[in-house]
Protein backbone atom coordinates (compact mmCIF):
# COMPACT_ATOMS: atom_id res chain seq x y z
CA UNK A 1 0.00 0.00 0.00
CA UNK A 2 1.54 3.29 -0.80
CA UNK A 3 1.92 5.67 2.02
CA UNK A 4 0.76 8.67 0.41
CA UNK A 5 -3.05 9.25 0.60
CA UNK A 6 -4.66 8.65 -2.93
CA UNK A 7 -7.50 11.17 -4.02
CA UNK A 8 -10.80 9.88 -5.60
CA UNK A 9 -13.16 12.66 -7.37
CA UNK A 10 -16.72 11.48 -7.91
CA UNK A 11 -18.77 13.58 -10.17
CA UNK A 12 -22.54 12.42 -9.97
CA UNK A 13 -24.28 11.65 -6.70
CA UNK A 14 -27.49 9.87 -8.18
CA UNK A 15 -29.27 6.84 -7.57
CA UNK A 16 -27.17 4.93 -9.18
CA UNK A 17 -24.14 5.78 -7.11
CA UNK A 18 -25.21 4.93 -3.31
CA UNK A 19 -23.53 1.82 -3.63
CA UNK A 20 -20.40 2.88 -5.41
CA UNK A 21 -20.37 5.64 -2.55
CA UNK A 22 -20.36 3.12 0.03
CA UNK A 23 -17.64 0.76 -1.51
CA UNK A 24 -14.89 3.78 -1.59
CA UNK A 25 -16.25 5.32 2.04
CA UNK A 26 -15.72 1.55 3.52
CA UNK A 27 -12.21 0.42 1.66
CA UNK A 28 -11.13 4.54 2.40
CA UNK A 29 -9.34 3.83 5.63
CA UNK A 30 -7.75 0.50 4.61
CA UNK A 31 -6.63 2.08 1.02
CA UNK A 32 -5.66 5.88 2.77
CA UNK A 33 -8.14 7.51 0.25
CA UNK A 34 -9.69 10.85 0.33
CA UNK A 35 -12.91 10.99 -1.49
CA UNK A 36 -14.50 13.95 -3.04
CA UNK A 37 -18.09 13.86 -4.11
CA UNK A 38 -19.61 16.96 -6.74
CA UNK A 39 -22.74 17.03 -7.55
CA UNK A 40 -25.13 19.96 -8.76
CA UNK A 41 -26.89 19.53 -5.82
CA UNK A 42 -24.96 20.18 -2.62
CA UNK A 43 -27.35 18.19 -0.26
CA UNK A 44 -27.41 15.23 -2.01
CA UNK A 45 -23.30 14.79 -2.09
CA UNK A 46 -23.78 15.48 1.53
CA UNK A 47 -26.61 13.07 2.17
CA UNK A 48 -24.35 10.41 0.21
CA UNK A 49 -21.34 10.96 2.11
CA UNK A 50 -22.82 11.11 5.64
CA UNK A 51 -20.19 12.30 8.27
CA UNK A 52 -17.81 10.30 6.61
CA UNK A 53 -13.99 11.34 7.96
CA UNK A 54 -12.63 10.72 4.91
CA UNK A 55 -15.01 12.11 2.38
CA UNK A 56 -16.09 15.80 1.44
CA UNK A 57 -18.99 16.85 -0.72
CA UNK A 58 -18.61 19.85 -2.73
CA UNK A 59 -21.81 21.75 -5.39
CA UNK A 60 -19.99 20.72 -9.10
CA UNK A 61 -21.35 22.74 -11.63
CA UNK A 62 -19.82 20.60 -14.83
CA UNK A 63 -20.27 23.83 -17.23
CA UNK A 64 -17.65 25.61 -14.58
CA UNK A 65 -14.60 25.06 -16.78
CA UNK A 66 -12.57 26.41 -14.22
CA UNK A 67 -13.86 24.73 -11.15
CA UNK A 68 -13.77 21.34 -13.44
CA UNK A 69 -10.02 22.29 -13.71
CA UNK A 70 -9.09 22.74 -10.14
CA UNK A 71 -10.77 19.63 -8.72
CA UNK A 72 -9.54 17.19 -11.69
CA UNK A 73 -6.27 18.46 -10.58
CA UNK A 74 -6.21 17.53 -6.94
CA UNK A 75 -7.56 14.29 -8.33
CA UNK A 76 -5.74 10.69 -9.07
CA UNK A 77 -8.75 9.62 -10.39
CA UNK A 78 -12.16 10.65 -11.83
CA UNK A 79 -14.84 8.94 -11.59
CA UNK A 80 -18.13 9.84 -13.62
CA UNK A 81 -21.43 9.23 -13.24
CA UNK A 82 -22.84 12.36 -14.86
CA UNK A 83 -25.42 11.89 -17.87
CA UNK A 84 -23.56 9.92 -20.77
CA UNK A 85 -23.36 12.60 -23.10
CA UNK A 86 -21.68 15.00 -20.28
CA UNK A 87 -18.46 12.17 -20.11
CA UNK A 88 -16.37 13.85 -22.82
CA UNK A 89 -15.52 17.24 -21.26
CA UNK A 90 -14.07 15.51 -17.97
CA UNK A 91 -12.04 12.98 -20.27
CA UNK A 92 -10.50 15.82 -22.11
CA UNK A 93 -9.55 17.54 -18.64
CA UNK A 94 -8.39 14.28 -17.42
CA UNK A 95 -6.06 14.26 -20.46
CA UNK A 96 -4.36 17.28 -20.11
CA UNK A 97 -3.77 16.79 -16.34
CA UNK A 98 -2.47 12.75 -16.85
CA UNK A 99 -5.52 11.94 -14.61
CA UNK A 100 -7.06 8.63 -15.25
CA UNK A 101 -10.63 8.01 -15.57
CA UNK A 102 -13.22 5.34 -15.27
CA UNK A 103 -17.26 5.51 -16.13
CA UNK A 104 -20.35 3.37 -16.34
CA UNK A 105 -21.36 4.55 -20.36
CA UNK A 106 -20.70 3.00 -23.62
CA UNK A 107 -17.68 4.32 -25.27
CA UNK A 108 -18.75 7.19 -27.89
CA UNK A 109 -17.00 7.66 -31.15
CA UNK A 110 -15.02 10.92 -29.49
CA UNK A 111 -14.18 9.11 -26.39
CA UNK A 112 -12.49 6.21 -28.04
CA UNK A 113 -10.91 8.73 -31.02
CA UNK A 114 -9.11 9.46 -27.65
CA UNK A 115 -6.75 6.52 -27.69
CA UNK A 116 -3.77 7.69 -28.48
CA UNK A 117 -3.97 10.38 -26.64
CA UNK A 118 -4.50 9.03 -23.23
CA UNK A 119 -1.52 6.27 -23.90
CA UNK A 120 0.82 9.50 -24.68
CA UNK A 121 -0.39 10.53 -21.16
CA UNK A 122 -0.14 7.51 -20.06
CA UNK A 123 -3.40 7.42 -18.29
CA UNK A 124 -6.06 4.89 -18.36
CA UNK A 125 -9.80 6.31 -19.86
CA UNK A 126 -11.67 3.27 -18.39
CA UNK A 127 -15.53 2.78 -19.62
CA UNK A 128 -18.46 -0.14 -19.79
CA UNK A 129 -17.80 -0.83 -16.16
CA UNK A 130 -20.69 -0.99 -14.54
CA UNK A 131 -23.86 -3.62 -15.40
CA UNK A 132 -24.80 -3.54 -18.91
CA UNK A 133 -22.14 -2.26 -20.26
CA UNK A 134 -19.68 -3.85 -17.70
CA UNK A 135 -20.56 -7.40 -15.90
CA UNK A 136 -21.75 -8.67 -18.98
CA UNK A 137 -18.45 -7.90 -21.07
CA UNK A 138 -16.66 -9.39 -17.71
CA UNK A 139 -18.72 -12.49 -17.28
CA UNK A 140 -19.03 -12.86 -21.09
CA UNK A 141 -15.58 -12.55 -22.12
CA UNK A 142 -14.73 -14.94 -19.39
CA UNK A 143 -16.18 -17.73 -20.77
CA UNK A 144 -15.30 -17.16 -24.33
CA UNK A 145 -11.37 -16.95 -23.71
CA UNK A 146 -11.73 -20.33 -21.58
CA UNK A 147 -13.77 -21.65 -24.34
CA UNK A 148 -11.31 -20.82 -26.98
CA UNK A 149 -7.97 -21.43 -24.82
CA UNK A 150 -9.60 -24.69 -25.21
CA UNK A 151 -9.33 -25.20 -28.92
CA UNK A 152 -13.62 -24.41 -29.09
CA UNK A 153 -14.65 -22.93 -31.75
CA UNK A 154 -18.06 -20.43 -30.63
CA UNK A 155 -21.38 -21.05 -32.72
CA UNK A 156 -23.78 -19.03 -30.67
CA UNK A 157 -23.97 -16.31 -28.53
CA UNK A 158 -27.03 -15.05 -26.92
CA UNK A 159 -26.57 -12.63 -23.95
CA UNK A 160 -30.23 -11.22 -21.74
CA UNK A 161 -30.36 -8.22 -19.06
CA UNK A 162 -33.01 -6.85 -17.55
CA UNK A 163 -33.27 -4.39 -14.64
CA UNK A 164 -36.90 -5.75 -12.86
CA UNK A 165 -38.59 -6.06 -9.50
CA UNK A 166 -37.85 -9.02 -7.35
CA UNK A 167 -40.86 -11.74 -6.67
CA UNK A 168 -41.52 -10.45 -3.19
CA UNK A 169 -42.44 -6.54 -4.32
CA UNK A 170 -44.05 -7.70 -7.74
CA UNK A 171 -47.69 -6.54 -7.01
CA UNK A 172 -48.92 -5.33 -10.34
CA UNK A 173 -49.93 -7.14 -13.41
CA UNK A 174 -47.09 -5.42 -15.58
CA UNK A 175 -44.39 -7.11 -13.40
CA UNK A 176 -42.41 -3.95 -13.42
CA UNK A 177 -41.29 -0.98 -11.67
CA UNK A 178 -38.25 1.53 -12.96
CA UNK A 179 -35.37 0.88 -11.68
CA UNK A 180 -33.79 2.92 -13.95
CA UNK A 181 -34.01 6.21 -16.38
CA UNK A 182 -37.96 6.15 -16.92
CA UNK A 183 -37.57 8.31 -20.11
CA UNK A 184 -35.19 5.18 -21.63
CA UNK A 185 -37.52 3.03 -20.88
CA UNK A 186 -40.24 4.50 -22.84
CA UNK A 187 -38.07 5.85 -25.96
CA UNK A 188 -36.24 1.99 -25.54
CA UNK A 189 -35.81 0.90 -29.65
CA UNK A 190 -37.03 3.89 -30.46
CA UNK A 191 -35.21 6.01 -33.80
CA UNK A 192 -32.76 8.85 -33.86
CA UNK A 193 -30.30 6.45 -31.83
CA UNK A 194 -27.02 4.83 -33.15
CA UNK A 195 -29.35 2.21 -35.06
CA UNK A 196 -32.11 3.82 -36.23
CA UNK A 197 -34.88 2.44 -34.41
CA UNK A 198 -34.21 -1.06 -36.17
CA UNK A 199 -33.01 -4.08 -33.90
CA UNK A 200 -30.21 -6.04 -35.64
CA UNK A 201 -28.64 -9.75 -35.04
CA UNK A 202 -27.22 -12.35 -36.71
CA UNK A 203 -29.20 -15.94 -36.93
CA UNK A 204 -27.55 -18.93 -38.81
CA UNK A 205 -25.36 -16.83 -40.26
CA UNK A 206 -27.60 -14.37 -41.68
CA UNK A 207 -28.15 -10.44 -40.58
CA UNK A 208 -32.12 -10.49 -39.41
CA UNK A 209 -33.07 -6.88 -38.88
CA UNK A 210 -36.55 -6.42 -36.73
CA UNK A 211 -37.90 -2.58 -37.14
CA UNK A 212 -39.40 -0.55 -34.19
CA UNK A 213 -43.39 -1.54 -34.75
CA UNK A 214 -42.48 -5.24 -34.83
CA UNK A 215 -39.76 -4.98 -31.53
CA UNK A 216 -42.35 -6.08 -28.86
CA UNK A 217 -43.77 -9.01 -31.10
CA UNK A 218 -40.83 -10.86 -31.48
CA UNK A 219 -39.63 -11.76 -28.23
CA UNK A 220 -37.40 -14.90 -26.88
CA UNK A 221 -38.28 -17.02 -23.82
CA UNK A 222 -35.35 -17.15 -21.38
CA UNK A 223 -35.26 -20.02 -18.52
CA UNK A 224 -33.38 -18.71 -15.09
CA UNK A 225 -33.57 -21.22 -12.35
CA UNK A 226 -35.43 -20.86 -9.50
CA UNK A 227 -37.02 -17.80 -11.17
CA UNK A 228 -38.36 -19.14 -13.92
CA UNK A 229 -39.78 -18.13 -17.51
CA UNK A 230 -38.64 -14.18 -18.76
CA UNK A 231 -39.11 -12.42 -22.17
CA UNK A 232 -36.70 -10.94 -24.00
CA UNK A 233 -37.25 -8.39 -26.70
CA UNK A 234 -33.70 -7.69 -28.99
CA UNK A 235 -31.57 -4.83 -28.54
CA UNK A 236 -30.95 -1.99 -31.20
CA UNK A 237 -27.38 -3.28 -32.54
CA UNK A 238 -25.85 -6.84 -31.24
CA UNK A 239 -23.75 -7.31 -34.06
CA UNK A 240 -21.01 -4.59 -32.88
CA UNK A 241 -20.33 -7.23 -30.25
CA UNK A 242 -18.57 -9.79 -32.94
CA UNK A 243 -16.20 -7.30 -33.08
CA UNK A 244 -15.99 -6.53 -29.71
CA UNK A 245 -15.55 -10.18 -28.35
CA UNK A 246 -13.80 -11.86 -31.44
CA UNK A 247 -17.02 -13.43 -32.52
CA UNK A 248 -15.93 -13.26 -36.20
CA UNK A 249 -17.05 -16.99 -37.12
CA UNK A 250 -20.37 -17.46 -34.83
CA UNK A 251 -23.47 -18.16 -36.93
CA UNK A 252 -26.34 -16.09 -34.03
CA UNK A 253 -25.54 -13.06 -32.56
CA UNK A 254 -28.24 -11.93 -29.92
CA UNK A 255 -28.11 -9.14 -27.17
CA UNK A 256 -31.78 -8.64 -25.73
CA UNK A 257 -33.90 -7.16 -22.69
CA UNK A 258 -35.56 -8.99 -19.97
CA UNK A 259 -39.16 -8.50 -18.88
CA UNK A 260 -41.52 -10.69 -17.06
CA UNK A 261 -43.79 -12.60 -19.34
CA UNK A 262 -46.75 -10.91 -20.77
CA UNK A 263 -44.83 -7.45 -20.72
CA UNK A 264 -44.19 -7.33 -24.42
CA UNK A 265 -47.50 -7.93 -25.64
CA UNK A 266 -49.14 -5.33 -23.60
CA UNK A 267 -46.62 -2.70 -24.06
CA UNK A 268 -46.74 -2.93 -28.43
CA UNK A 269 -50.30 -1.31 -27.71
CA UNK A 270 -48.45 2.02 -26.94
CA UNK A 271 -46.52 1.54 -29.85
CA UNK A 272 -49.37 0.55 -32.09
CA UNK A 273 -51.31 3.65 -31.23
CA UNK A 274 -48.29 6.14 -31.70
CA UNK A 275 -48.06 7.03 -27.56
CA UNK A 276 -44.35 5.99 -27.73
CA UNK A 277 -43.79 9.61 -30.17
CA UNK A 278 -42.17 12.20 -28.65
CA UNK A 279 -42.05 14.07 -31.07
CA UNK A 280 -45.90 15.26 -31.95
CA UNK A 281 -47.69 17.28 -29.45
CA UNK A 282 -51.03 16.89 -28.33
CA UNK A 283 -52.94 19.98 -27.86
CA UNK A 284 -54.22 21.38 -24.75
CA UNK A 285 -53.31 18.18 -23.22
CA UNK A 286 -54.03 19.08 -19.49
CA UNK A 287 -57.44 19.36 -20.02
CA UNK A 288 -57.81 16.34 -21.94
CA UNK A 289 -58.79 12.68 -19.84
CA UNK A 290 -56.85 9.81 -20.51
CA UNK A 291 -59.97 7.91 -22.37
CA UNK A 292 -59.67 11.45 -24.54
CA UNK A 293 -56.05 10.53 -25.22
CA UNK A 294 -56.60 7.02 -25.91
CA UNK A 295 -59.91 7.54 -28.18
CA UNK A 296 -57.88 10.65 -30.81
CA UNK A 297 -55.21 7.74 -31.32
CA UNK A 298 -57.86 4.87 -32.46
CA UNK A 299 -58.86 5.10 -36.19
CA UNK A 300 -62.43 4.63 -35.36
CA UNK A 301 -64.65 6.44 -33.64
CA UNK A 302 -67.72 4.89 -33.73
CA UNK A 303 -68.88 1.53 -31.40
CA UNK A 304 -69.14 1.47 -27.59
CA UNK A 305 -66.72 2.51 -25.19
CA UNK A 306 -63.10 3.45 -25.57
CA UNK A 307 -61.89 -0.16 -24.08
CA UNK A 308 -63.95 -1.97 -26.07
CA UNK A 309 -62.57 0.34 -29.40
CA UNK A 310 -59.29 -0.46 -28.19
CA UNK A 311 -60.16 -4.04 -27.51
CA UNK A 312 -61.21 -4.57 -31.03
CA UNK A 313 -58.67 -2.42 -32.49
CA UNK A 314 -56.01 -4.66 -31.07
CA UNK A 315 -57.82 -7.78 -32.21
CA UNK A 316 -58.67 -8.67 -28.00
CA UNK A 317 -61.09 -9.64 -25.89
CA UNK A 318 -62.16 -7.15 -23.63
CA UNK A 319 -60.95 -9.03 -20.50
CA UNK A 320 -57.50 -10.50 -21.93
CA UNK A 321 -54.32 -10.25 -19.67
CA UNK A 322 -53.30 -7.52 -22.08
CA UNK A 323 -56.66 -5.21 -21.52
CA UNK A 324 -56.31 -6.02 -17.85
CA UNK A 325 -52.61 -4.32 -17.82
CA UNK A 326 -54.10 -0.97 -19.80
CA UNK A 327 -56.80 -0.68 -17.84
CA UNK A 328 -54.54 -1.05 -14.18
CA UNK A 329 -52.74 2.06 -15.50
CA UNK A 330 -55.76 3.91 -15.73
CA UNK A 331 -55.41 4.76 -19.53
CA UNK A 332 -60.00 4.43 -19.71
CA UNK A 333 -60.59 6.74 -16.95
CA UNK A 334 -62.48 10.12 -17.60
CA UNK A 335 -59.56 12.04 -15.67
CA UNK A 336 -57.52 14.80 -16.63
CA UNK A 337 -54.33 14.41 -17.52
CA UNK A 338 -53.65 17.79 -15.64
CA UNK A 339 -50.22 19.58 -15.93
CA UNK A 340 -47.17 16.73 -16.17
CA UNK A 341 -45.41 17.07 -12.68
CA UNK A 342 -42.89 14.55 -13.01
CA UNK A 343 -41.29 14.95 -16.72
CA UNK A 344 -39.92 18.30 -16.33
CA UNK A 345 -39.61 19.12 -20.46
CA UNK A 346 -43.32 18.78 -20.50
CA UNK A 347 -43.18 21.22 -17.29
CA UNK A 348 -41.64 23.87 -19.50
CA UNK A 349 -43.83 23.73 -22.34
CA UNK A 350 -47.55 23.73 -20.46
CA UNK A 351 -50.24 22.06 -21.39
CA UNK A 352 -49.23 20.50 -24.48
CA UNK A 353 -47.32 17.34 -23.85
CA UNK A 354 -46.33 14.86 -25.88
CA UNK A 355 -47.97 11.82 -26.26
CA UNK A 356 -44.51 9.97 -25.15
CA UNK A 357 -44.27 12.46 -21.75
CA UNK A 358 -48.05 12.06 -21.16
CA UNK A 359 -47.27 8.42 -21.05
CA UNK A 360 -43.83 8.23 -19.14
CA UNK A 361 -45.57 10.96 -16.30
CA UNK A 362 -48.44 8.29 -15.72
CA UNK A 363 -46.10 5.33 -15.39
CA UNK A 364 -43.73 7.12 -12.77
CA UNK A 365 -46.98 7.31 -10.77
CA UNK A 366 -47.73 3.63 -11.04
CA UNK A 367 -44.60 2.19 -11.72
CA UNK A 368 -42.10 3.12 -9.06
CA UNK A 369 -40.85 1.68 -5.95
CA UNK A 370 -42.59 1.81 -3.22
CA UNK A 371 -40.10 2.56 -0.02
CA UNK A 372 -40.01 -1.13 0.75
CA UNK A 373 -40.01 -2.47 -2.81
CA UNK A 374 -36.47 -4.28 -3.33
CA UNK A 375 -35.52 -4.63 -7.52
CA UNK A 376 -33.61 -7.23 -9.24
CA UNK A 377 -31.29 -7.76 -11.72
CA UNK A 378 -31.58 -11.16 -13.82
CA UNK A 379 -28.27 -11.11 -16.53
CA UNK A 380 -28.01 -14.55 -18.93
CA UNK A 381 -25.72 -15.82 -21.46
CA UNK A 382 -25.89 -18.38 -23.65
CA UNK A 383 -22.77 -20.30 -25.19
CA UNK A 384 -22.64 -22.84 -28.13
CA UNK A 385 -19.40 -24.30 -29.06
CA UNK A 386 -17.82 -26.88 -30.75
CA UNK A 387 -15.10 -28.70 -29.59
CA UNK A 388 -11.72 -29.89 -31.35
CA UNK A 389 -13.86 -32.95 -32.26
CA UNK A 390 -16.80 -31.15 -33.70
CA UNK A 391 -19.37 -31.83 -30.74
CA UNK A 392 -21.53 -29.21 -30.07
CA UNK A 393 -21.91 -28.06 -25.69
CA UNK A 394 -23.70 -25.86 -24.47
CA UNK A 395 -23.20 -23.01 -21.13
CA UNK A 396 -25.87 -21.13 -19.63
CA UNK A 397 -24.44 -18.24 -17.27
CA UNK A 398 -26.83 -16.95 -15.27
CA UNK A 399 -26.53 -14.16 -12.85
CA UNK A 400 -29.44 -12.96 -10.39
CA UNK A 401 -29.44 -9.78 -8.10
CA UNK A 402 -32.03 -8.77 -5.64
CA UNK A 403 -31.66 -5.41 -3.75
CA UNK A 404 -31.44 -4.68 -0.05
CA UNK A 405 -34.06 -2.18 -0.12
CA UNK A 406 -34.74 1.27 -2.04
CA UNK A 407 -31.58 2.89 -1.82
CA UNK A 408 -29.09 -0.33 -1.81
CA UNK A 409 -30.80 -1.46 -4.92
CA UNK A 410 -29.62 -4.25 -7.51
CA UNK A 411 -29.10 -1.52 -9.86
CA UNK A 412 -27.06 0.69 -7.84
CA UNK A 413 -25.22 -2.67 -6.67
CA UNK A 414 -24.33 -3.92 -10.06
CA UNK A 415 -23.64 -0.45 -11.56
CA UNK A 416 -21.41 0.48 -8.71
CA UNK A 417 -18.95 -2.25 -7.27
CA UNK A 418 -17.68 -3.00 -10.67
CA UNK A 419 -16.56 0.97 -11.07
CA UNK A 420 -15.39 0.90 -7.54
CA UNK A 421 -13.31 -2.35 -7.88
CA UNK A 422 -11.64 -1.45 -10.96
CA UNK A 423 -10.83 1.92 -9.18
CA UNK A 424 -9.71 0.19 -6.72
CA UNK A 425 -7.42 -1.75 -9.17
CA UNK A 426 -6.34 0.96 -11.54
CA UNK A 427 -4.85 3.61 -7.72
CA UNK A 428 -3.22 0.14 -6.92
CA UNK A 429 -1.71 -0.98 -10.11
CA UNK A 430 -2.74 -3.96 -10.44
CA UNK A 431 -4.88 -2.97 -13.76
CA UNK A 432 -1.73 -1.32 -15.79
CA UNK A 433 -3.02 -0.71 -18.75
CA UNK A 434 -3.28 2.93 -21.03
CA UNK A 435 -5.38 4.01 -23.61
CA UNK A 436 -9.19 3.86 -24.03
CA UNK A 437 -10.31 0.52 -22.60
CA UNK A 438 -13.71 -1.32 -21.89
CA UNK A 439 -13.22 -4.04 -19.96
CA UNK A 440 -13.05 -7.28 -22.33
CA UNK A 441 -9.61 -8.34 -20.91
CA UNK A 442 -8.20 -10.56 -18.42
CA UNK A 443 -6.47 -7.90 -16.76
CA UNK A 444 -9.38 -6.60 -15.51
CA UNK A 445 -12.17 -9.25 -15.87
CA UNK A 446 -10.42 -11.55 -13.77
CA UNK A 447 -9.77 -9.36 -10.25
CA UNK A 448 -13.07 -7.52 -11.05
CA UNK A 449 -14.96 -10.87 -11.46
CA UNK A 450 -13.42 -12.24 -8.10
CA UNK A 451 -14.24 -9.59 -6.20
CA UNK A 452 -17.73 -9.04 -7.03
CA UNK A 453 -18.18 -12.68 -5.77
CA UNK A 454 -17.59 -11.28 -1.71
CA UNK A 455 -21.05 -9.37 -2.71
CA UNK A 456 -22.73 -12.07 -3.83
CA UNK A 457 -22.58 -11.06 -7.16
CA UNK A 458 -21.69 -14.56 -8.83
CA UNK A 459 -22.79 -16.27 -12.04
CA UNK A 460 -24.18 -19.64 -11.63
CA UNK A 461 -22.71 -21.45 -14.87
CA UNK A 462 -24.35 -24.54 -16.01
CA UNK A 463 -22.58 -27.03 -19.24
CA UNK A 464 -25.13 -29.07 -21.22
Amino acid sequence: KSLRMKNILLIGAGRSASTLIKYLLDNSKKENWQITVGDISLELAKQKIGNHPNAQAIAFDMNNEIQRGEEIAKADIVISMLPATLHLPVAKECLKQKKNMATASYVSKQMRELDAEAKKAGVILLNEIGLDPGIDHLSAMKVIDEIKANGGKMVTFKSYCGGLVAPESNDNPWGYKFTWSPRSVVLAGQTGESAGGTAQYLENGKIKYIPYPRLFTTTDTVLVDGYGKFEAYANRDSLSYMELYGLHDAKNMLRGTLRMPGFCRAWNTFIQLGLTDDNCKVSDSANTTYAELIESFLPDSKGGSVKKKLAKFLHEKENSSVMKKLDWLGIFKNQKIGRLTLVPSAHEEGGNASPAEILLDLLMKKWSLKPKDKDMVVMQHLFEYKDPKSKVHKITSSLVVIGDDQVNTAMSKTVGLPLGISTKLILNGKINLKGVWVPTVKEIYNPVLAELENFGIRFIEKHS
